[in-house]
């Protein structure tokens, strides 16, 4: 079993230390430094001062992505669902099978 890696992870000028896998650092690191990029957006923008609402802002951007991105690969399931049985419908005519 692997080592557990202590690291510091600075958002909303926060420090949180963590405790992980190290194979789990990039990807936190990485989202990390996405939302700290995310919240001084949302603070030059909107002149937002609390540093809840920005994060809640960012909170919801993220969340709302992860959904989008769930309901586009359902639309295209059911897309490429309809074309296979088209095609299945066109094979079985053409071989004179109801």
């Amino acid at each position: 079993m692997a080592e557990k890696l202590k690291i510091k992870l600075s958002i909303a000028d926060r420090v949180y230390p963590l405790t992980i896998d190290p194979s789990q650092e990039e990807g936190l690191r990485k989202a990390a430094k996405n939302i700290e990029q995310l919240a001084k957006k949302f603070e030059q923008n909107y002149a937002v001062r609390d540093k809840q609402d920005v994060l809640a802002m960012c909170a919801l951007q993220f969340a709302s992505k992860i959904e989008q991105k769930g309901i586009d690969e359902m639309d295209g399931v059911a897309e490429t669902a309809e074309r296979l049985k088209a095609l299945d419908q066109l094979i079985d005519s053409k071989l004179g099978i109801k």
